[in-house]
C-alpha cells in the first residue's frame, strides 16, 4: 500500500468561521473547491506556514511541516513551498529573469543538487528569451507565467496554486490552464489547487475537497463528488461541465476529430471545433451537461456531429432536474446529461437501459492541451 502524499488535519480560525480540512490521499494533485469564503485561501495559507493560529497536522510524503500537538511547527522559509496567487507580486522594476531568479534558494535553504533547473522551466512555460523584458510590458497571462516559473525554481516540495486563472479572461484562461497541465506532468510536484471553477478543478486535479463555510462537505474523485445531490448545485454555480481527455487524429476545415483516452486505445470519436488543436496533441474538452441530448434509438436525419451509443450507469435526481451518467460503448468514458425529469420519464431512463447520446460539435469547448490522456496523471 503506498503511503500517503498528503496528511492532512488542519484546523484555522477565522473571525467568522474555523476552516477545517481532514483528509489523507495517495493522490498527488488535491483541489480546494468550494464558493467565495469557504476558507480556501486561509488553508492554503496555513499549509504555507502564514497562519500561526493554526492546528493541528500538516504532512507532504512523509515530511511534516505542522504537528502542533507535539509542538512542532516549521517556519514558512523551512517548508519549501512555491506559491503562486491570484496577484503575480512580481517586483516591477525587475526583468523577468531577476523576477525569476527570486525565487532561486539561497544561503541555507539552498539543496544540491536543485531537482527542478531554471532552464527547463523557462522552457517547459515558453519564457526562454523573455529574461530581459521589462513585467511592465508582459500581457496578464505572461506575467502569469513568470509567477509560476518564480515558484518553480524555488524547487518547492509543494506547490500551491491560489486561484492562478481568477483574473484572465477565456481565452488566457485556456492557455494557462494548458501551462499548468504540462508543469504537472513535467515536474510532478504534489499540487493543491485552489479554485471555485468545477471545470478547472476537474481537468487539473485528482482528488478534490469541496468546502462551504470552511467545513469539508465531501472528498473524492472531481467527476464523481460534483455529481453528488449534495453538491452538484455548488459545482453548477461553479462552472460545471463534462471534462473530456483525448488525443486530436485530424484537424482541418475547421473541425477537428478527437479519440478519448490515451494514445492507442480505441475510445470514442468526437467531433468538435478544430481552433487551438493539431494532430497529435492531448486535447482537454469542456461540454456542459445540458448541452448533451438523449435519444432512446438510433436518431436518424440530424446535423448534430456526434451521436454515441452507450448505457446508463447512474441517474440521480437534482432539484427539478435529473443528471444521467452515462457510460460510452467505446473506451467507456463517462459522460453526464441533464434532462428534464418529465423527458427522463418518458424516455424510460433507468440503469442499464441502452441510450445514445447527441452532441453538437459547437457545444464543445476547448479547455487546454497537454497533460495526459485518460483518467489521473
Amino acid at each position: 500500500m503506498n503511503s500517503p502524499t498528503f496528511r492532512l488535519h488542519l484546523r484555522v480560525p477565522l473571525p467568522r468561521l474555523t476552516a477545517e480540512l481532514d483528509l489523507e490521499t495517495t493522490e498527488r494533485v488535491l483541489g480546494l473547491f468550494g464558493p467565495s469564503g469557504a476558507g480556501k485561501t486561509s488553508l492554503l495559507e496555513a499549509l504555507a506556514g502564514w497562519r500561526p493560529n493554526a492546528t493541528g497536522l500538516i504532512e507532504v510524503e512523509g515530511r511534516v511541516l505542522l504537528d502542533s500537538a507535539a509542538g512542532l511547527r516549521l517556519p514558512p522559509e523551512q517548508r519549501r513551498i512555491g506559491y503562486v496567487p491570484q496577484d503575480t507580486l512580481l517586483f516591477p522594476h525587475w526583468d523577468v529573469g531577476k523576477n525569476v531568479e527570486a525565487g532561486t534558494p539561497r544561503g541555507p535553504a539552498r539543496r544540491a543538487p536543485a531537482r527542478i533547473r531554471s532552464e527547463r522551466v523557462l522552457e517547459v512555460l515558453d519564457l526562454a528569451g523573455f529574461e530581459r523584458r521589462e513585467v511592465a510590458g508582459l500581457s496578464a497571462g505572461e506575467r502569469q507565467r513568470v509567477a509560476l516559473a518564480r515558484a518553480l525554481v524555488s524547487d518547492p516540495a509543494l506547490l500551491l496554486l491560489d486561484e492562478p486563472l481568477a483574473n484572465l479572461d477565456a481565452p488566457l484562461r485556456r492557455r494557462l490552464l494548458s501551462y499548468l497541465l504540462r508543469v504537472l506532468d513535467e515536474f510532478r510536484i504534489p499540487t493543491i489547487f485552489v479554485s471555485h471553477d468545477a471545470a478547472e478543478v476537474e481537468t487539473l486535479c485528482t482528488l478534490v475537497a469541496v468546502l462551504e463555510r470552511g467545513r469539508l462537505l465531501a472528498a473524492g474523485p472531481p467527476a464523481q463528488v460534483f455529481l453528488a445531490p449534495g453538491i452538484f448545485p455548488l459545482a453548477e454555480a461553479g462552472g460545471f461541465e463534462n471534462v473530456l481527455t483525448g488525443v486530436v487524429e485530424a484537424a482541418d476545415g475547421g473541425a477537428a476529430r478527437v479519440r478519448l483516452g490515451a494514445e492507442g486505445v480505441r475510445g470514442a470519436i468526437l467531433h468538435c471545433p478544430a481552433a487551438g488543436l493539431r494532430p497529435g496533441v492531448v486535447a482537454v474538452l469542456g461540454l456542459p451537461a445540458e448541452e448533451v441530448l438523449l435519444a432512446s434509438v438510433p436518431p436518424v436525419g440530424l446535423s448534430a456531429r456526434n451521436i454515441l451509443p452507450g448505457a446508463v450507469r447512474r441517474v440521480s435526481q437534482v432539484g427539478q432536474a435529473v443528471l444521467v451518467v452515462v457510460g460510452l460503448e467505446h473506451g467507456g468514458a463517462e459522460v453526464v446529461a441533464k434532462v428534464s425529469a418529465e423527458a427522463c420519464s418518458e424516455l424510460g431512463i433507468r440503469e442499464g437501459r441502452p441510450v445514445h447520446l447527441v452532441i453538437k460539435s459547437q457545444s464543445f469547448r476547448l479547455l487546454g492541451t497537454g497533460g495526459t490522456a485518460g483518467p489521473g496523471r
